[in-house]
């Protein structure tokens, strides 16, 4: 009878701390509950930068390291935009010139959580303030729980080693895909039940990272000590393609003569649909020619191709806003405190609504910014950026904001060495090329485009280099590109 008081006692005094704990939580002010986001975050962060340092099997482990680096975009993107909202009060010049047009507006969406004076002492919209509660709360049970996390963590064996901070990290490593890669490398290390040849399709949008995250699977060293040879194969369709000379249109990305093994991983990269009939009969032959183990990764922009694999497909998609924001918060200031610059930190946030989560427009506005650390050029880049998309709406409808529509552009430079004439630009045709094409890459970028700095302009149609990605497999993005008639530019405007 004394055991089963002292436990009804026991659990009636645990309940009541946490009753306490929590209404003290519920009474903090945005300020303390931002020092305590503040805090977490960088528990958060260091445990989520080793981990992604090591070679982690373990599928849940794999899955919570997903949730708490999504969770800590979430704080990150939640601290900024506080942060700038309390900072840009007293610079009304800043506020009206970034936040005037966005729908995506992080500060914005905060402006009525505070009023017009500092952080401390203001009333906070209870909705929002719940929101930033919530964060606080989720992060502080992450972190209640990471002792046994982390020293399952410390078991695995590093993949690399990282001296160097985050801003150089992004531009050495695949950002925001860790999960992804290990369930792809997870699958080809798998035997497949009854011998069968193993299909994975990887799934998404133009330019979301398939090609990149494929890359990263295929250097992989498990990937590359478990397959004999590693063949790529770009194309469109299959359907011209016979098993007799498929070999033959495909590039060799790995391959190990001293190994003893005979298994082959085939990479297909699609940029339409399969044609079904040729699909089966290049499937069939393979699994008569194919060693046994051995297995197929297919990439492709089409849904239809998830019907296809032999395992669960992988669906990459844009990154949150909360995750590019990151991404490209870290490609504007590198090594540099944000909020040393609280200025053009707000501007950037605005700047990153524009751009539809996209790494490639992410580094060219990022080369842009870096170059010039006015705030006044931020704010006119931001204004450009808002009127050419609104004006390729206008022209082309909601669709010329999808990845290969044709769309217009415009110089930002009004000088006089770049008349009217010459800024106006209709691009179409985006496509990519490998390092080991022999085709020319062209001198002129998209920076030059927007900036208006080039020195010579040509006539007609020419090529531009969108953007040449900084990690494998070294991909450099070209777009066709023309001038468009002074006397439709004048129409237009």
């Amino acid at each position: 009878m004394d055991a089963v008081i002292s436990g009804v006692l026991g659990e009636f005094v645990s309940r009541t701390i946490s009753f306490v704990a929590k209404k003290c939580r519920e009474q903090t002010t945005a300020k303390e509950d931002l020092q305590r986001l503040l805090q977490l975050l960088l528990r958060i962060s260091t445990v989520v930068e080793e981990a992604e340092g090591r070679r982690i099997e373990n599928r849940a482990m794999v899955r919570q390291i997903s949730t708490m680096r999504e969770q800590m975009f979430r704080g990150y993107y939640l601290l900024d935009a506080f942060r700038c909202r309390e900072r840009n009060t007293n610079h009304d010049e800043v506020s009206h010139m970034s936040f005037a047009q966005s729908k995506f507006n992080p500060a914005k969406r905060l402006r009525r959580l505070v009023s017009d004076t500092q952080i401390e002492g203001t009333v906070i919209g209870r909705e929002n303030s719940k929101e930033l509660k919530q964060a606080v709360l989720v992060l502080e049970n992450m972190v209640a729980d990471m002792e046994e996390f982390v020293i399952f963590l410390m078991s695995y064996p590093r993949m690399y080693r990282q001296p160097y901070g985050a801003y150089l990290y992004l531009h050495k490593y695949m950002f925001g895909r860790q999960m992804e890669r290990e369930q792809a490398v997870r699958f080809l290390l798998q035997a497949e039940p009854g011998g069968n040849l193993g299909v994975l399709p990887i799934v998404g949008p133009g330019h979301t990272g398939k090609s990149t995250l494929v890359e990263h699977v295929c250097i992989d060293d498990r990937v590359r000590d478990h397959f004999s040879l590693i063949l790529l194969y770009s194309g469109n369709d299959l359907k011209d393609e016979v098993a007799t000379n498929f070999r033959d249109h495909c590039v060799i990305k790995h391959q190990n003569i001293a190994s003893g093994e005979e298994r082959s991983l085939v990479v297909i990269e699609l940029l339409g649909d399969v044609d079904e009939g040729a699909w089966k009969r290049l499937l069939h032959s393979a699994e008569r020619f194919m060693a046994h183990g051995s297995k197929i990764i297919i990439t492709s922009q089409s849904e239809k191709m998830v019907s296809v694999g032999t395992t669960e497909a992988l669906m990459l998609n844009w990154l949150s806003k909360e995750a590019f924001w990151y991404f490209f918060k870290m490609l504007v200031f590198g090594s540099t405190d944000p909020e040393d610059h609280p200025k053009l930190t707000s501007i950037a946030m605005e700047l990153a609504g524009e751009m539809g989560g996209s790494f490639m427009f992410a580094y060219v506005v990022a080369t842009l910014l870096r170059a010039n650390l006015s705030c006044r050029y931020w704010c006119s880049l931001l204004r450009h950026l808002r009127v050419q998309r609104q004006k390729n709406i206008s022209l082309l409808g909601e669709l010329s904001l999808e990845g290969g529509r044709p769309r217009y552009a415009w110089s930002m430079d009004n000088t006089r060495r770049v008349s009217k004439d010459k800024s106006f630009f209709r691009l179409c045709g985006d496509y990519q090329r490998e390092p080991t094409s022999h085709c020319e890459i062209p001198k002129i970028t998209a920076v030059d485009l927007i900036s208006g700095t080039w020195s010579d302009m040509p006539r007609g149609k020419f090529e531009i280099l969108s953007w040449r990605s900084p990690i494998p497999p070294y991909y450099s993005y070209v777009c066709s590109c023309e001038l468009v008639p002074q006397e439709v530019h004048q129409e237009i405007e």
